[in-house]
C-alpha cells in the first residue's frame, strides 16, 4: 500500500513587510493578560441563580445524562453514579457533583510556546479567541469556499498577528486534508507559525496522543512537565439535551490524565435543543456542563476545566440559530452568574448569524462581545470573523472585529488623573482663552503615542477619504489583511527541532495517520 501524502510543508522563515505598509508605530501595547475592567450585571436574582443550580442537581439525579462511552460509565459508576447499562443514563448525585467543583481549580496557568504569551485563565481575567470550527472560508477576492490548508495557515498567521487574540482557535476546517492526516496539519501549523497558547481537536485518543506527543517533543518537555503544567486546551461540546457522546467523552477523559484543559460548551439553543426560556435553557446547559466537570475530576481530581456555555434563540419562522439577539445577551448574564456562583473560570461566545460583513454582522457580534464583558467571561470564543452562525470565517470580518477587541484591551488598562495627566503646567496654563492645545508641552510630548491607533477605521474626512478612492471598511480590510499575509511575522523557531516535528508527521502519514475514533 503506497502511503497517502502528507500535508504540503511549510515555508519557513520568509522576513520583512509587505510593499506600502505603513512605518511601525510608536505607541507601546501589550495586550496579552488583560483584566476585565467591567463590573458584571446580573440578569437573574441570587435566590433565582441558587435555584436554578439545584434544579440542575435535580436534573443529573432525577433525569440523568445519556453517556455513550462505556469507559465513561465505567468511571462514573466507580464515582458513585447510578449507572443504566440498557439505557446508558447516568444518575449523578448532589455529592459526587459538589465533590468535583470543589476539586476543580479556580485559577488555570496556560503556558503558550513563550512566557510572555503565557495567560491565567480566572474569574476576572480576559482572553478572546477568533471565530472557530468553521467549514467555509470567505473573502473578497477569493469569495466563499469550502475551508483548505491554505486557510488555515493564512488565519493562524493573522491570530498570531494580533496581540489582542491570546490563544490560537481552528479557525477553520482544511477539508482539503484527510481527518486521520488533520490533526498532523493543525497542529504543526500553530506549533512553528505561532507562539500562543494552542488549540487541539478532541477526536479520539489516537489523535489526541498525537497531538500531545508532537507539542510534548516541539517543546522538548518531560513526560512529568508535560503533565505537571497546562500547554494546550480543547472544546467538548455536550449533544444538548442531556447526552454526552463518544468522542466528548473521550476526550474529557483524555485531557484529564494528561493534564490539559477542556473548556466545556454545550450548545444549547432555545426552543430547539434546550427550554425556550434563558431561565431554563441555562438550568439545562448548567446541568450539562456539570455532568461534563465530574467526569473530568473523576478521572483526575484537580486536572484544569474550563465551565462554558453557548446559549442564544432560534428564529422562531425559520429554526435557524440567532445571534447577538437581547436573549443571547441575557443567556450570557446567567451563565456568568452560574460561574461565579461554582466559582470557576468559564467560557462566553460573540458571533454572527448574517450572511456576510456588514451592519447587522457588525451589531450581531457587538451585541454578543457586551454580553459577554458585561457577564464577567474569563475567555471569549468567535470573538471576531464569524458568519452564518459559524459556517464560514470571514478575513475582513476577523480584522473588523479586531478594531472593537482593540479597543476594549485598549479600556482594560484603566487611566490615571496624576498632575502630569491633569497638566496644569503642561497644558491649561500654556492656553489662553479661545486659544488651542495642538502645541503645548503636555501634546508635544504625547502626540503619537496618546491615542489608539486604528486598524481598519479611517478618521479622514470626506474629501480627503473621496481623493483616496472612497474605500468602505470591508475594502480597507481587505488591504490589512492582505499586508499582513505579506509581511509574515511569524515567530522564531529552532529548525532542528521543526525538522524532527517533519519527520513525526512523515512517519505517522506512512504508518496511516490516526483515525477520528475512541
Amino acid at each position: 500500500m503506497t502511503p497517502e501524502t502528507p500535508p504540503e510543508p511549510r515555508a519557513r522563515r520568509r522576513r520583512g513587510r509587505g510593499d506600502g505598509k505603513p512605518p511601525p508605530s510608536k505607541r507601546a501595547v501589550n495586550y496579552r493578560k488583560l483584566r476585565n475592567p467591567f463590573p458584571t450585571m446580573n440578569v437573574f436574582s441570587q435566590d433565582e441563580i441558587e435555584n436554578m443550580h439545584q434544579t440542575a442537581l435535580r436534573i443529573l439525579q432525577e433525569l440523568g445524562v445519556k453517556v455513550l462511552l462505556p469507559e465513561a460509565r465505567k468511571i462514573y459508576a466507580q464515582g458513585g453514579a447510578r449507572v443504566d447499562e440498557d439505557s446508558q443514563l447516568v444518575y449523578l448525585g448532589h455529592d459526587t457533583v459538589e465533590a468535583a467543583l470543589a476539586s476543580a481549580p479556580n485559577s488555570i496557568n496556560c503556558m503558550a510556546g513563550a512566557r510572555a504569551r503565557d495567560i491565567n485563565m480566572e474569574l476576572g481575567c480576559l482572553t478572546f479567541q477568533p471565530g472557530a470550527g468553521c467549514p467555509n472560508a470567505t473573502d473578497l477576492e477569493r469569495g466563499r469556499r469550502p475551508g483548505s490548508g491554505s486557510d488555515f495557515r493564512e488565519l493562524i498567521q493573522l491570530t498570531h498577528h494580533f496581540d489582542v487574540f491570546q490563544i490560537v482557535s481552528p479557525l477553520v476546517e482544511p477539508q482539503d486534508i484527510p481527518t486521520k492526516l488533520r490533526h498532523y496539519f493543525t497542529v504543526e501549523a500553530q506549533l512553528t507559525m505561532t507562539d500562543k497558547f494552542p488549540f487541539f481537536f478532541s477526536r479520539g485518543t489516537p489523535q489526541v496522543m498525537d497531538s500531545f506527543e508532537m507539542l510534548q517533543d516541539f517543546r522538548g518537555l518531560s513526560d512529568d512537565a508535560f503533565q505537571a503544567n497546562h500547554h494546550c486546551y480543547t472544546i467538548i461540546n455536550t449533544n444538548s439535551p442531556r447526552t454526552l457522546d463518544i468522542s466528548m467523552a473521550q476526550g474529557l477523559i483524555d485531557f484529564a490524565r494528561y493534564g490539559q484543559m477542556p473548556i466545556v460548551t454545550p450548545f444549547t439553543l432555545m426552543g430547539a435543543m434546550a427550554p425556550i426560556t434563558v431561565a431554563g435553557a441555562i438550568t439545562l446547559s448548567h446541568a450539562e456542563v456539570l455532568a461534563a466537570i465530574t467526569l473530568n475530576q473523576l478521572v483526575r481530581p484537580g486536572a484544569p476545566i474550563c465551565y462554558g456555555t453557548f446559549t442564544s434563540n432560534v428564529d422562531m419562522k425559520s429554526g435557524a440559530p440567532a445571534l447577538g439577539t437581547p436573549t443571547h445577551f441575557q443567556a450570557s448574564l446567567a451563565a456568568g452568574q452560574l460561574a461565579r456562583f461554582i466559582g470557576l473560570p468559564w467560557r462566553s461566545a460573540a458571533g454572527s448569524a448574517s450572511n456576510l460583513n456588514d451592519v447587522q454582522a457588525a451589531n450581531e457580534n457587538q451585541m454578543g462581545l457586551w454580553g459577554c464583558l458585561m457577564a464577567g467571561a474569563s475567555v471569549v470564543i468567535h470573538s471576531a470573523g464569524w458568519l452564518e452562525s459559524g459556517l464560514t470565517v470571514s478575513y475582513e470580518k476577523l480584522i473588523t472585529d479586531v478594531e472593537v477587541l482593540n479597543m476594549i484591551a485598549e479600556l482594560c488598562a484603566g487611566n490615571t488623573a496624576s498632575a502630569d495627566e491633569i497638566g496644569f503646567e503642561a497644558a491649561i496654563s500654556e492656553v489662553d482663552p479661545s486659544g488651542h492645545f495642538f502645541a503645548t508641552s503636555q501634546t508635544m510630548a504625547r502626540y503619537d503615542t496618546a491615542f489608539y491607533e486604528p486598524v481598519v477605521h479611517d478618521y479622514a474626512n470626506f474629501g480627503t477619504w473621496t481623493e483616496r478612492g472612497a474605500p468602505d471598511a470591508n475594502t480597507r480590510a481587505t488591504a490589512v489583511w492582505k499586508g499582513i499575509l505579506a509581511a509574515d511575522n511569524r515567530p522564531d523557531i529552532d529548525e532542528p527541532k521543526a525538522e524532527a516535528l517533519d519527520a513525526f508527521i512523515e512517519k505517522r502519514t506512512a504508518e496511516g495517520g490516526a483515525p477520528p475514533e475512541s
